[in-house]
């Protein structure tokens, strides 16, 4: 991006770490500054997965700010009329070229005090905004010159680098002070001026440790927080020559002030970004802990904000809106410690400048799959719930921006190479959905970038011809059958675990792959007579009269069996046919049924995954039923939300699919709203212990959080909650074949929780969870059974007439 330079900058602090890179701590070049670019993927990947410490560190956060966070939003519940406030800032008790820190919130009382409403307002905000881009800018910019701000707008990355370099140059100015910036992170910035001679010192704590370690940040809000107290106490330590207290955090924070002081009075810059721009007043809102941002942008006497043209806002009440939201959701506080606004330079003789980046965000407001995700706050909730960042971090999962939105928005900014490998990593558990504060559709987006990246690059050569038989069900159907025979004398109970093959004593000598796919779960074993085959006598069978009172009694129900079912798990499929007709209902099974394409589309085959769903659609309408219910969350998760969005094109066929709507449901939704069973009305002797995994996109998609308890009571069994309930289990479709490592370690942290639970079964409403879970309890020797909620019912059903 800019010409290396061959003397070094003058901080001596960067200097004397980067005298000693190459000892575990630097990624960066011999002058110990990071590179203009991140690693390669692989490398990142390895060093995130062999660090045990970054995977812990994550994991203690994760579990402290989803509490943190949810406590500070239930306090809307409970506020009353006498809570908290929301409106216009207050009027500055005393302002310097229109300049005011806010301290306090302020005014007019905000009526709307659920998150899920307050969400919904900013994101229709931000869209008003996005569909009016020009006009706010264009507002905005001339509001910003009548307040003395120089504005530049830059497209590329190159422009704003430029910008301010020629800026130093002009002005002499070799100490530049940054606060929080993540558009210098996207635009090399630091590396630019670092090539000239010039010294960017980050101020932000965060920051500033994750320079000293020559590390890009891993969060876009806690930008170490993969970094323990005790890493941070052994990185002071060496870079200032003095012991540091590792469990002492005032005094790292100390050492900080005291390194950074000399930076920010030397300085003849200050860098910040920008939470908001103010359309309606020209004004910059920025937020802070730490105060650093308010001697970044007063001291030096000139002040360069460098924000994306994203982050604008139409007035006042907007920006105490977004504010908000963004300090709950952020760091899980009511509000930051420092609310500032800018409109001018702080001083007479000062300037300030502003340069507005596009850098592909133009480009994303043009394309309607795209364009709500100009709607962040750069907020990062959707990294602090999300599963695959605990185990990789950061510097993994994203590119510059981490988290879900980093993998929305990567191919924009740094184009679609970077974004290839993290967008694979994504689980499509949909938890950063349910934590957004402005409704980005962050996992259908992600899958829109893999089905880009298969449209330009291709599948991975191992799922081509796994995809491309998939889309032929006779096909399949006959090599199915004929792996099913064959596997049936290499299995035991269902299940394969080849790592205990053995040959004449001796353990077979597997590549390296195939141990870190199956050493740590069974694999299912084929089955060589399919789930239809086996209910298909059973339909014949006379309608029963219901063994127990029901709303389901008399209906007809189209059974959906779902591909891994029919093809793994056909007592499963038995069962829930049992269930059923015990319910008085007539059950048909839909001609043709195969796949409902989510396999294909969790793998980018958007082409694939059309001809399945327009498949599965001609199979359910010839069904006469008064329902469609498949036992497997996932299909009908991907027949109500979709098929909408991948027939969109096709509006026939869109009508097609959303006329099904009326009547596709899941089991549980089946049983709750349908067949309506009381509590204990199955009660029945059952002294084993059951706990509830939530198939997360059951939980995060469909909201089914009481359903399946609800359920659990009108069976009467013995239940007990697990912590974490909700995370994702670490299936994730292919991501569980293409990171075996990551969704071990998923499925790890699920297990402990459910051991800690204390429970003798594990009951889930997904097959491929059932499959996951079954295996690595399995070849782990768990002391739990695994069980579909559908086997768990059955079994109950047949205990309580027994019991009759």
């Amino acid at each position: 991006m800019g010409k290396r330079r061959d003397n070094k900058v003058s901080n001596p602090i960067i200097n004397r770490v980067g005298s000693q890179a190459g000892h575990g701590e630097s990624q960066g070049h011999a002058e110990g500054h990071m590179e203009d670019k991140p690693a390669p993927f692989k490398q990142r990947y390895r060093k995130a997965l062999n660090d045990s410490r970054l995977s812990r560190n994550l994991l203690n956060f994760q579990r402290s700010w989803r509490v943190s966070r949810d406590e500070t939003f239930a306090e809307f519940k409970t506020l009353g009329d006498s809570g908290e406030k929301v409106g216009r800032p207050p009027q500055a008790t005393s302002t310097t070229a229109g300049n005011f820190v806010s301290e306090a919130m302020p005014a007019e009382e905000f009526s709307e005090r659920d998150f899920q409403a307050m969400r919904h307002k900013l994101a229709s905000i931000k869209d008003s905004v996005i569909d009016n881009q020009e006009d706010y800018i264009s507002h905005f910019i001339a509001a910003a010159r009548n307040n003395g701000i120089i504005v530049y707008e830059a497209e590329t990355p190159a422009d704003l680098n430029n910008y301010v370099l020629e800026l130093c140059k002009t002005k002499g100015i070799t100490t530049v002070v940054k606060s929080k910036t993540m558009v210098s992170e996207e635009t090399g910035l630091n590396h630019v001026l670092e090539a000239e001679g010039i010294n960017p010192v980050e101020t932000d704590l965060g920051e500033w440790i994750a320079q000293l370690s020559h590390e890009r940040p891993s969060h876009m809000v806690l930008p170490i927080i993969h970094k323990s107290r005790q890493q941070v106490a052994a990185l002071f330590t060496k870079v200032t020559g003095r012991p540091v207290d590792p469990e002492n955090v005032t005094e790292q924070v100390r050492v900080a002030r005291t390194e950074l002081r000399q930076d920010f009075l030397k300085a003849g810059m200050g860098i910040s970004g920008a939470n908001a721009l103010i359309a309606e007043s020209g004004a910059v809102m920025f937020i802070e802990n730490e105060g650093n941002a308010r001697l970044v942008t007063t001291l030096p006497k000139v002040h360069v904000v460098v924000a994306g043209i994203e982050k604008l806002v139409p007035d006042y009440d907007a920006a105490m809106l977004q504010l908000r939201l963004l300090a709950r959701s952020a760091t899980a506080q009511p509000i930051t410690s420092y609310s500032t606004f800018l409109a001018g330079p702080s001083d007479p003789g000062k300037e300030m400048h502003l340069v507005l980046l596009d850098n592909g965000r133009r480009k994303m407001r043009e394309l309607p799959a795209f364009k709500d995700a100009l709607r962040c706050i750069r907020c990062a909730a959707c990294a602090d719930v999300c599963p695959p960042y605990q185990v990789v971090g950061g510097h993994v999962f994203g590119y510059i921006y981490s988290g879900a939105i980093g993998l929305v928005n990567t191919p924009f900014h740094h184009g679609i190479d970077a974004a290839k490998d993290p967008q694979s990593l994504c689980v499509q558990c949909n938890a950063c959905v349910t934590v957004c504060p402005v409704e980005i559709p962050l996992a259908r987006q992600i899958l829109d970038v893999r089905a880009k990246v298969v449209e330009e690059k291709g599948l991975v050569w191992y799922k081509k011809p796994v995809l491309w038989l998939w889309q032929r069900p006779k096909t399949f159907d006959l090599l199915a059958r004929i792996a099913g025979i064959l596997a049936k004398p290499i299995g035991s109970k269902g299940l394969i675990q080849p790592t205990r093959w053995k040959v004449l004593g001796r353990s077979l000598p597997l590549p390296k792959f195939a141990r870190t796919m199956t050493a740590w779960r069974s694999l299912p074993v084929p089955a060589a007579k399919p789930g239809r085959d086996l209910i298909k006598p059973k339909l014949a069978a006379p309608v029963q009269p219901p063994i127990i009172p029901n709303g389901a009694a008399g209906k007809t129900v189209a059974y959906f069996i779902q591909c891994l079912t029919d093809r793994l798990y056909p007592d499963m499929a038995a069962s829930t046919v049992e269930i059923f007709q015990k319910l008085g209902c007539k059950v048909v099974l839909p001609e043709n049924q195969h796949c409902c394409g989510l396999p294909n589309l969790d793998s980018g085959d958007k082409a694939g995954a059309i001809v399945l769903a327009k498949q599965t659609i001609e199979s359910l309408e010839r069904a006469q039923a008064d329902y469609i219910v498949t036992g497997a969350a996932s299909c009908s998760i991907m027949m109500l939300h979709d098929y909408k969005h991948l027939l969109e094109h096709e509006p026939d066929w869109a009508a097609r699919a959303e006329k099904l709507d009326k009547k596709v449901m899941d089991f549980v939704t089946f049983m709750d709203k349908v067949a309506k069973l009381p509590a204990g009305a199955l009660s029945a002797p059952y002294d084993a212990r059951v706990t509830y995994h939530n198939f997360c996109q059951s939980g995060n998609v469909q909201g089914l959080r009481d359903e399946p308890r609800r359920l659990m009571r009108s069976l009467g069994v013995n239940f007990t909650e697990m912590e974490e309930s909700n995370v994702c289990c670490g299936f994730g479709g292919s991501t569980s074949a293409d990171y075996p490592e990551v969704s071990r370690r998923i499925l790890e942290r699920k297990f402990g929780n459910v051991e800690n639970s204390g429970a003798d079964v594990l009951v889930t409403d997904n097959p491929g969870c059932v499959m996951h879970m079954r295996g690595g309890a399995d070849a782990q020797g768990r002391n739990f059974r695994v069980l579909h909620i559908t086997e768990l019912v059955a079994e109950q059903l047949r205990r309580y007439e027994a019991s009759k």
